[in-house]
């Protein structure tokens, strides 16, 4: 069953001066908000390997930020932003286009759109090897938001094009242009498959030292790939929330993902929501080929409400199901899409903790954290707020236990 949720029930006053413009100078001596089993205290995020549930299982988005924000100039002088979003040519899967060379067309985010007529082609320059190279982009498609871009030299791939002419694509609310320090940082270290236009930002606390001392304790690690999307900073405007058009974003998880997943049920931490979204789509695309032998990973928005509990299969069996398609068709790695939409009422399936920085007041973060946590968020977001966190991409972080998560 679709949850009724009232929006306003999931905000809260965000002070300006609580929203963090500027890392840290050492990723992890941020505040860590512990809370387990209805109670808080404060730590350093430094000391999170000693608060970890004994034999956890931390799963990471290792996703990287590409340079997503292109600015190009008119003949006019009128400057034109474009921000990617998916790619659509040569293809959808973003390490292919990331790859490709000459040209590519993505769907994307324009500031200034009224400035840039269909077909018209504007320009930016980069330099390599000693001279001057123009990137041309050109809009197909206004109303899709399609652009193609290209450049003359062969030899470099979209991605190296985007190192030397793209810009970090700092969130919305950062209200400052990019500067040097921002490409390490808005960057986790553990950071491999280019395809995120935004940082899977509970992840950029953990350093090298913080990895080895959660190794040292006894615990395990794994990596899974969401590529984050532009619409995660969308904020919900519809008046019935369910409504909300959620956005898409890309997964990649592999075999050996699936089954040290299987193998750590029941301690199961997530760094971030996007890792939350990509295990809880996984568990609903297990369902889909048991229930439907549907075999397409695609997982719509509002897909888990609209199933009966009673007739859903554990999740063991779930995972399973999985391993058993991609063992039947050969696959090693499965790529998937989600929509997913976590709301208050959502029952979670793999995950019992959460690692997650703090959220924009009434947008679907917020909701994903009051569905975890229920009632108390407004209990760890005052706790915050008294205690001077920094808030949002580059604030301090939490550490999520709820007593009812098994």
């Amino acid at each position: 069953m679709i949850p009724d949720i009232k929006l306003e029930n999931y905000t809260y006053v965000l002070p300006e001066k609580r929203i963090a413009s500027f890392p840290l100078e050492e990723r992890d001596q941020s505040k860590l908000l512990f809370y387990n089993k209805r109670e808080i205290s404060h730590h350093r995020f430094r000391e999170v390997h000693s608060l970890l549930p004994d034999r956890s299982l931390l799963v990471f988005n290792e996703t990287k930020v590409i340079p997503a924000r292109l600015i190009f100039i008119k003949e006019t002088g009128a400057h034109i932003e474009v921000m990617l979003l998916h790619p659509l040519t040569p293809s959808r899967d973003i390490s292919v286009t990331m790859g490709s060379r000459g040209e590519v067309s993505w769907e994307c985010l324009v500031k200034n759109l009224k400035k840039w007529k269909e077909e018209q082609i504007i320009s930016q320059k980069f330099f390599h090897k000693g001279e001057w190279h123009h990137l041309r982009a050109q809009l197909i498609h206004k109303e899709r938001m399609e652009v193609k871009i290209s450049w003359a030299n062969d030899d470099l791939t979209f991605a190296e094009v985007l190192e030397l002419s793209g810009k970090v694509p700092l969130p919305p609310y950062i209200k400052r242009d990019p500067v040097p320090m921002d490409k390490p940082r808005y960057q986790t270290v553990y950071s491999r498959n280019q395809g995120a236009v935004a940082a899977p930002t509970a992840g950029l606390h953990f350093t090298d030292s913080t990895l080895d001392k959660i190794k040292q304790a006894g615990h395990k690690m794994d990596f899974i790939t969401l590529h984050v999307g532009a619409g995660t900073f969308q904020p919900i405007k519809a008046k019935d929330i369910r409504n909300h058009d959620m956005h898409q974003e890309s997964i990649v998880i592999t075999k050996e993902n699936i089954e040290n997943l299987i193998h750590n049920l029941g301690n199961i931490i997530v760094v971030g929501t996007t890792t939350m979204r990509t295990l809880e789509s996984l568990y609903w695309y297990g369902v889909k080929l048991m229930l439907e032998g549907e075999t397409s990973f695609f997982i719509e928005k509002l897909y888990p409400y609209n199933k009966d509990n009673a007739d859903l299969p554990g999740v063991f069996a779930s995972l399973q199901a999985v391993l058993d398609h991609m063992d039947k068709t050969g696959m090693n790695q499965l790529h998937g899409e989600t929509r997913i939409f976590i709301l208050p009422g959502y029952q979670f399936k793999l995950c019992r903790g959460l690692i997650t920085n703090y959220h924009l007041p009434g947008s679907t973060l917020m909701l994903l954290v009051g569905a975890f946590v229920g009632e108390d968020w407004k209990k760890i977001y005052d706790s915050a707020l008294n205690n001077d966190y920094r808030f949002l991409s580059y604030g301090d972080s939490s550490l999520l236990l709820p007593a009812d998560i098994k």
